[in-house]
């Protein structure tokens, strides 16, 4: 076994593991998006909406990690295929909102209980210790990676300021 409080060991670990897990769960997800005629990342948006349906470009662009830019190019392609439509805010008409159409609603559902399911028969295979030991140091590393990308983001900031 190897010793995680020897930092060569953790990350040859993380290394290890995180792309194992991440092409389990992107062959999973192919398999879920086959015949459907989108992308993982339009998948996401469309289970983001699912669950904060009506949101601003900016503020959906925000949750599903993506420059606005990048986010309307992919709302565009959606709006394309039905799976959503966008709203000028009522109370602002510089706002456009983005909500899922019927069918955007329908395939989310039908995506979520899929991960659900295979998340299911996941914990089915672990003791509920094993389930606890697993989530408190992932939502650890979430936060860590937050953190990170925050100091990264001042850092930028502060190099700009300095280059002006």
């Amino acid at each position: 076994m190897a010793d995680y409080k020897n930092p060569d060991s953790f990350t040859s670990a993380i290394q290890v593991l995180f792309p194992k897990l991440m092409h389990y769960l992107r062959a999973e997800e192919n398999k879920e998006l086959k015949g459907h005629g989108i992308t993982p990342g339009q998948m996401n948006a469309l289970l983001v909406l699912y669950f904060n349906d009506n949101l601003t470009m900016g503020k959906l662009s925000a949750d599903i990690y993506m420059a606005e830019s990048a986010a309307t190019r992919l709302v565009n392609r959606l709006v394309e295929l039905n799976l959503v439509q966008r709203e000028r805010d009522e109370n602002d008409r510089r706002v456009v909102r983005v909500a899922l159409t019927s069918q955007g609603r329908q395939l989310a559902r039908l995506a979520f209980h899929r991960r659900e399911y295979r998340f299911k028969n996941l914990s089915e295979k672990l003791s509920t210790e094993e389930q606890k030991m697993l989530i408190t140091p992932l939502k650890s590393v979430l936060r860590a990676i937050q953190d990170l990308e925050k100091e990264r983001a001042q850092k930028i900031k502060h190099r700009r300021k300095q280059l002006r």
